[in-house]
C-alpha cells in the first residue's frame, strides 16, 4: 500500500443536496462517472510544503489595515460584491476579505485586482474572477459550517485560490504542471506561511493519489469529461467542483457528488477557464 498523510479526510456534509442556483438553473444531471480525457501521468509530483513549521491552522492571515490597495476597505467592497451575487457561506466571504489578490498579480495590474476580472498571470494563463473563485469555493462546502476536510487544486496557478482555500479547508493539496507557475506560487504565498497549504508539481490530470482520499476536488481548467483519476481519489460523501466542456466548445460549470449509491453530477453556468491538459511543462 502507497503511504498516506496520517491526518484523516474529513466532509462535514457527507451527502450533497441539489440547492438552488442563483445564477442559474440546473441544467442536466447524470449518474455514472466520467472516463479520462486523455492517459494522465508523466512524471511523479513534487511535494513542496509552504512552511514546514508546524503551527494551529490560522483563521486568517494577520493583514496590516493599510491604505490603497493594501485596506482592508478595499477587500471589504470586492465582498460586499460578492454577496450581491448571491454568495452566502460566511466562511468563503471571510476569506475572500482576508487575501490580498494584489498580492497575486503583476504591478502592473493592481488596480484591477479587486475587479471582477480574471487577470494574466504569464505563461498563457490567468487569475480567475473573484466571483467564480468564491462561488466554486462555495459549491465545494456544500453548505459545510465548518472548515470542509482534506482539498485538491487542480492548476494552482499563481497562488491565489489555494490561499483562500487554505482558510475554509482543513489541508489543501494544489498541483501545478507549468514549472514557472509553480515557483511563482511558492513566492507568492511565502509571505503567508500557511502551514496546511501543499504545493506539487506534476501533471494534475492525475490527482494526487498519495493525498486521497480527499473530502473535495476543485479544478481551474476545463476538459471534455472529468478524469477518472479524480473520481477515483474522492472520498464517498465527497464533491467535485470543475469546468467542462460541453457542445459547441463553451464550458460549464460541473458539481459532482460521489455517493454510496453511485456518482452523481450537475451542470450548471457557463464559464471560461484555460483548457485542461495532461504533463508536464
Amino acid at each position: 500500500m502507497k503511504p498516506r498523510p496520517s491526518f484523516p479526510a474529513r466532509l462535514d456534509a457527507t451527502l450533497a443536496k441539489t440547492r438552488p442556483n442563483p445564477h442559474g438553473a440546473v441544467v442536466s444531471t447524470a449518474v455514472a462517472a466520467s472516463k479520462s480525457v486523455a492517459q494522465a501521468a508523466l512524471a511523479k509530483p513534487t511535494v513542496v510544503p509552504t512552511a514546514r513549521a508546524k503551527a494551529p491552522l490560522p483563521h486568517a492571515p494577520h493583514m496590516p489595515q493599510g491604505h490603497g490597495m493594501d485596506s482592508q476597505a478595499v477587500r471589504q467592497r470586492m465582498v460586499q460584491k460578492l454577496a450581491g451575487q448571491g454568495v452566502t457561506d460566511p466562511l468563503v466571504l471571510g476569506a475572500m476579505g482576508a487575501i490580498e489578490r494584489h498580492r497575486f498579480v503583476d504591478s502592473a495590474l493592481v488596480n484591477q485586482a479587486y475587479e471582477d476580472t480574471s487577470l494574466p498571470i504569464g505563461l498563457g494563463q490567468t487569475i480567475s474572477k473573484p466571483g467564480v473563485v468564491s462561488r466554486m469555493i462555495e459549491l465545494l462546502r456544500n453548505g459545510a459550517t465548518g472548515r470542509v476536510g482534506r482539498v485538491l487544486e487542480i492548476g494552482t496557478g499563481c497562488g491565489y485560490q489555494a490561499a483562500v482555500l487554505s482558510l475554509v479547508a482543513d489541508e489543501v493539496y494544489s498541483i501545478e504542471r507549468l514549472r514557472g507557475l509553480h515557483d511563482k506560487a511558492r513566492e507568492n504565498l511565502r509571505h503567508l506561511r500557511l502551514p496546511n497549504v501543499h504545493l506539487l508539481f506534476g501533471d494534475g490530470m492525475a490527482g494526487y493519489a498519495k493525498g486521497a482520499p480527499y473530502a473535495g476536488i476543485i479544478a481551474a481548467a476545463g476538459g471534455e469529461a472529468v478524469p477518472q483519476a479524480w473520481v477515483d481519489q474522492l472520498v464517498v460523501g465527497g464533491r467535485l467542483v470543475a469546468p467542462v466542456v460541453t457542445g459547441g466548445g463553451t464550458q460549464a460549470l460541473l458539481v459532482l457528488d460521489k455517493t454510496p449509491q453511485g456518482v452523481r453530477q450537475t451542470l450548471l453556468e457557463a464559464v471560461h477557464f484555460v483548457p485542461l491538459k495532461s504533463g508536464i511543462a
